[in-house]
């Protein structure tokens, strides 16, 4: 049963250090900054989250993700900024990368708003083939890669009212390779593209409704569609469900503990061959908000 495990592992290294992801999680809609710059901001207030991701529980090798974001508007100015760094680890690899963002927003109506924003960010890729175990040690693909230095830069696009979202990005433009001492390309960064969107429905005084969506394009793997709803009751209680297409189903739920602390948890399961060897995936987040003096966000939003 092990090898048979660490033979889909291998499959899966194999596949994710060829044709590159961004890190996917399952609650997008409060994790934006990571994928649009132009996020940054976006929420009024300096907006701290920290998320930690466990994919395939009991599959050896399988990816884990932490990540920690800061953004919040300069000011009362059109500005915005934002920093994150997440860590992955799948398998033998382990890459952290450090991104800054930066936001400028106008307003398009009373309620309204646009932005743009671009991101730069630097990567920290590692490769211990010794949890590979190949048979032929020298094999020029099978070499460590310590501590492979990549930078990249992105941009987004982000529209936004009281009850509605849409944001267009792209994370990072340059398709990095990293090549062993032989020119062996083992790990290739892809363009990510992204879209995303969402909208509110005010089903009562205490019950609102918010459908959203994030589409995900990449040279060489299927079109990702994520597709979500969430009911939030009283303003504190937070339900849902989210299919990703051909991959996974998840349940949500968050609770609004403080004006200014939201804790969401995730749990996805596999709806692949892949849900014969693991038993879910495991999402938890923090969001922690500094409001200011007349930027306190009196309703709590779903972005």
């Amino acid at each position: 049963m092990k090898t048979k495990i660490f033979s889909v592992i291998a499959i899966i290294v194999s596949l994710v250090t060829y044709s590159q992801q961004d890190s996917q999680f399952t609650q997008y809609m409060y994790n934006t900054i990571n994928i649009n710059p132009a996020y940054a901001g976006s929420r009024g207030v300096m907006s701290v989250l920290a998320l930690y991701r466990s994919q395939w529980v009991g599959l050896d090798g399988a990816p884990k993700t932490n990540c920690f974001s800061v953004n919040s508007p300069i000011n009362y100015s059109n500005l915005g900024v934002g920093i994150s760094v997440i860590n992955d680890k799948i398998g033998p690899s382990n890459e952290s990368s450090i991104s800054g963002d930066l936001s400028y927003t106008i307003s398009t109506s009373l309620d309204s708003k646009l932005s743009f924003g671009v991101k730069a960010t630097a990567n920290i890729f590692n490769l211990d083939v010794s949890k590979l175990n190949p048979a032929d040690q020298s094999d020029p693909q099978f070499q460590n890669l310590d501590n492979v230095f990549s930078p990249n830069i992105g941009a987004g696009v982000y529209y936004h009212s009281d009850n509605l979202y849409l944001g267009l990005s792209v994370p990072n433009f340059i398709e990095n390779n990293h090549y062993n001492t032989n020119d062996i390309a083992i790990y290739k960064e892809r363009i990510n593209y992204y879209f995303i969107g969402g909208y509110i429905y005010d089903l009562s005084s205490s019950l609102k409704f918010k459908p959203a969506f994030l589409a995900k394009f990449v040279q060489g793997a299927p079109l990702q569609i994520d597709l979500s709803g969430n009911f939030m009751f009283l303003e504190k209680f937070v339900f849902g469900l989210s299919y990703r297409w051909s991959a996974s189903l998840s349940g949500m739920a968050g609770f609004q503990i403080k004006d200014n602390v939201y804790i969401g948890y995730g749990y996805d399961l596999d709806t692949t061959n892949l849900a014969n060897y693991n038993s879910g995936s495991h999402e938890i987040f923090l969001r922690y908000e500094i409001f200011q003096r007349t930027s306190k966000v009196i309703s709590p939003r779903f972005f």
